[in-house]
This record gives C-alpha cells, sequence and structure tokens, in this order.
C-alpha cells in the first residue's frame, strides 16, 4: 500500500508539472500584448501553500477532487497557481464559449502538445506551423468522412480465440481487437499480412515512451525514451518502403494508409513519406487510446447496471432478426455501418460512459491575448495574454444544472424528448464535451462511435459476461483509463 500512495504521490507531482511547464512555455511564446480592459479584476485564486501552491492539497486528495473542490468553493471562473505559474479554469458552457469558439490569434492550442513531436515524428501535428497543421486535419477530416467509414466495418470474428467460456483481462482483449481493426482500415495489407506482430510490437513500444516525464523532458535519455525513439525510427522505415513499394507497382489499395499517400496540400504538394507515416501513428495512438478507455468503462457500466444491459441486448436482439428477416432467414448475419447507425440504445450507453469518464481530465489551451469572462455566478474577470486555460471536463461532464442526477449512470439522459445535453438554451454544443467542441473538436469521433460498436455489440451477441474483478478507480493521471486490470468471464450465447 506504502509504494501504490507513493506511486500515486508522484503522479499527481507529475501532473501539476506538465501544467506549469505548458504555462512556462505558453508565457514565453507569447508575442502579443495584453489589450487593455476596464475590468482589472484578476479571477478568484485558490489559496494555497507559499510558492508550491495546491500541490500539496493534490497530493493529498488528488487532482481531480482538488479541482471540483475549488469550483465549489470559488465558482465557475477560478485559478489554481504553482510555483508562481497560473492556470485558469472555465466551468460551464456561460465561461467556455471563448474557450473553445474564438480565433487561433487569441485562444490557441499551440505551446501545449509539443511532447508529442518526438513519437509523431518531424514534419507533422504540433512540429509544424498552424496552416500546414490545418491541411493536414483537413486529410483526416476527408478519411473519417462517414461515407468513407462505411467500408471499415468488416464481418470479421474479432474474438475467435475466446472458447465456450473463460476469463480473460478486458482491457487487454479490447486493445488487441482494436489493433486488429488497425491494421485493416488503417495500416494496410502489406502490415496485416506480413508484419501485424512486429508494428503492433513498435507500436507497444513507441506508446510505452509517453510517460509524465515525457511531457516536460521528451527528449531525456531514459531507457523508456529510447526504446521510442529506436521504435519510431524502426516504424518509419517499414511504412517509408511500403509507399515507396506502392508508388512504384502503381497498386492501390483501399484503406487510410492510401488515403494518406494520395492527399495533396492546397499547393499540390503530395505528402511525404515522413508525413505519411507520422500522420498513421497520430491516428493510432488518438484513436486506439481513446476507443480502448470508451469501450471499456462502457462494458463496466453495462455489467453493473442489469437494466440498461438488457435494453442494449434487446436492441441487438431485434437489428439480428431484421437482419435475418431481410436475407430471408439464411446466411450469417452481417453488422454493417447502416446496422451501427441503427443502435440508438448502445450509442447512449457508449456516450453517457464517457460523460463519467472522460479520456482526460481536461483540455487545455492558451490566451494569446487578454480577454474579459462572465461567470455564471455573475462577476466578470479579466484574464491575461499568456494564462494557460484549462476545461476541466471531470467537472463540466457532471453539472446538475445541466443533467439531472450528473453522478448516475443514465444513458436515457441523452433520448429523444429528453436529450438534457441539448435542453440547456444558449449552451449549443458546450453542455456536453468528451470530444471537445468548437474548430479544435475531436474529428475521430464519429469513427471512435463505431469502433467501439463493433467491438461491444459482437461481444453482447456472442457472450454472456459477468464482471468478476471490483469495479477500477479511475487513474487520476493524464488518461482516465480504468486502474489495473479488468477481470471479465464469459460464456458462449447463441444469439448471432
Amino acid at each position: 500500500m506504502d509504494h501504490i500512495s507513493t506511486t500515486i504521490a508522484w503522479f499527481s507531482i507529475g501532473l501539476v508539472f506538465i501544467i506549469t511547464l505548458a504555462a512556462k512555455v505558453v508565457r514565453s511564446s507569447i508575442t502579443l500584448p495584453a489589450e487593455k480592459t476596464s475590468k482589472p479584476r484578476p479571477p478568484p485564486e485558490a489559496k494555497g501553500a507559499p510558492l508550491v501552491g495546491f500541490i500539496p492539497a493534490v497530493l493529498r486528495r488528488g487532482l481531480q477532487a482538488v479541482i471540483r473542490e475549488q469550483h465549489r468553493a470559488l465558482g465557475s471562473v477560478f485559478t489554481l497557481r504553482s510555483l508562481g505559474l497560473a492556470v485558469t479554469f472555465l466551468v460551464g458552457p456561460e465561461c467556455s464559449d471563448h474557450f473553445f469558439h474564438a480565433p487561433e490569434c487569441e485562444i490557441a492550442i499551440d505551446g501545449v502538445y509539443e511532447a508529442t513531436v518526438p513519437i509523431f515524428g518531424k514534419g507533422v501535428g504540433y512540429d509544424i506551423d498552424l496552416d500546414t497543421r490545418n491541411e493536414q486535419h483537413r486529410f483526416f477530416a476527408k478519411m473519417l468522412r462517414p461515407a468513407k467509414l462505411r467500408g471499415h466495418v468488416l464481418p470479421m470474428e474479432y474474438f475467435g480465440k475466446w472458447g465456450e467460456c473463460g476469463v480473460v483481462d478486458l482491457m487487454q482483449e479490447v486493445e488487441h481487437v482494436l489493433m486488429l481493426i488497425a491494421s485493416r482500415c488503417l495500416l494496410g495489407k502489406e502490415v496485416r499480412e506480413n508484419m501485424f506482430d512486429e508494428v503492433a510490437s513498435l507500436l507497444h513500444e513507441l506508446m510505452g515512451g509517453m510517460h509524465l516525464i515525457s511531457m516536460f523532458f521528451p527528449y531525456l535519455p531514459t531507457p523508456g525514451h529510447r526504446r521510442r525513439d529506436k521504435a519510431r525510427a524502426k516504424l518509419g522505415e517499414i511504412f517509408s518502403q511500403i509507399v515507396k513499394t506502392r508508388k512504384m507497382s502503381g497498386r492501390v489499395e483501399d484503406d487510410m494508409l492510401q488515403d494518406l499517400i494520395d492527399s495533396r496540400y492546397g499547393n499540390g504538394r503530395a505528402t511525404t513519406d515522413t508525413e505519411v507515416t507520422g500522420l498513421l501513428v497520430a491516428l493510432l495512438f488518438a484513436g486506439h487510446h481513446t476507443s480502448s478507455t470508451a469501450a471499456v468503462w462502457t462494458a463496466l457500466r453495462l455489467l453493473t447496471h442489469p437494466e440498461h444491459l438488457r435494453a442494449v441486448v434487446a436492441e441487438q436482439e431485434r437489428l439480428v432478426a431484421e437482419q435475418q428477416h431481410n436475407h430471408h432467414g439464411g446466411g450469417v448475419v452481417i453488422i454493417d455501418y447502416g446496422v451501427l447507425l441503427q443502435m440508438d440504445v448502445l450509442h447512449r450507453c457508449i456516450k453517457e460512459a464517457l460523460r463519467l469518464h472522460p479520456i482526460t481530465q481536461m483540455i487545455l489551451r492558451r490566451a494569446r491575448r487578454g480577454f474579459t469572462v462572465r461567470a455564471k455566478e455573475g462577476g466578470e474577470y479579466s484574464v491575461p495574454a499568456g494564462r494557460l486555460l484549462a476545461s476541466p471536463l471531470v467537472v463540466n461532464n457532471v453539472l446538475p444544472d445541466i443533467y439531472k442526477d450528473p453522478h448516475v449512470f443514465d444513458p436515457d439522459r441523452f433520448a429523444v424528448g429528453r436529450a438534457e445535453d441539448k435542453a440547456v438554451a444558449g449552451a449549443g454544443d458546450l453542455a456536453y464535451l468528451s470530444f471537445g467542441a468548437g474548430k479544435h473538436a475531436c474529428m475521430g469521433e464519429g469513427y471512435a462511435y463505431q469502433q467501439i460498436k463493433v467491438i461491444l455489440s459482437h461481444l453482447l451477441r456472442n457472450f454472456e459476461l459477468k464482471l468478476e474483478s471490483p469495479f477500477p478507480e479511475t487513474e487520476d493521471m493524464l488518461s482516465m483509463r480504468p486502474k489495473g486490470k479488468v477481470i471479465v468471464s464469459y460464456k458462449r450465447r447463441t444469439l448471432s
């Protein structure tokens, strides 16, 4: 227990340092002067120890608890300060419009995520200027549009190695399945047929190199960073060779790798081999982590709420019966893209799980210009240029003036006729923020729902599941993954 407590304490310190470092980078990169304001009053600040600020509180109670506590005490706009640097938190739709919808010259994402450069590589993501990054986002948006996603739903037996019954770590199983999906629709035929295990192992090493220390010392020569860099170099070799071979042969495949090869910038320039590799890794890094975490939390919630599990299974039974009727009662039932879109009950369960278990604790931005924000409580506060800003999902997703009984798992809150996230006047897209909002909203939301539905639909149609381990706590770090193993027993069923 002492070892666990010490580990949690150091992780909490690391997370505080991440915010501190990001704020330092932001402050040093500001070139635009703060605008004068007639509302000079700064946001209220949490009381903390001299110099170290709120670090002792985080060590005692955890970052989530501190954020929620300060929101209750100080209101919807408040500042946490540590080591002389400050982070201003904006809670609720009333305070979040500027954060999510202001132009890049006022609220920016630059200066926060440079630690991804050693993973994604040079020439992509946060290693490049805003205009080029926007063009690369355009490539992603084209690849992830609904019409394109139709071709990436496969009638595969993802869990074919499971027997009639058994016990598994669900997180481990889901992560493996997602890699299989990626090998079909993203990585390409060459990887799927010839080097799946090697690429999967390299990606594991690459993602394993993202430690807390990586956020503020991404190039420190640690063993994990050396493995990360070695894996990244090998992946670059593999994908560059695949790209060269495809170009030389003239062969065209139906996968996202081919989409990236064929992408063109606004000036007509083709993507380079280095860019294609980096963009592939970025897609894997973002999508794999999000989908695996959301799928497992949804399964956990369903397995501990039998009434909602029955509703999901009933929906699967109805859809299977409709498919069998359409095929005149014969053949294997194929769950294609159109069927996935009809899974409204399952969709609401995933959405509700993401509300209670967002992928990250907060979304960060920086103020390139000073601005004034009106708090829900009525006061106006002046936020200076250079300030690191945070939209805390761990608070925004459970606001009682938006969600009835906000800490209760209730997927029906998103049903037609109730739609609590749409019922607040003036909230727009700011009531539900698990995929962000505004110009930086997650463009892979549709793809994430598709992957999660494919996995959970297959599991619930083919197996009876029971949670054997205790309902897990949440990692109180950068991610919001379940802590520890998620042990589930299964027994094969005959629904499809």
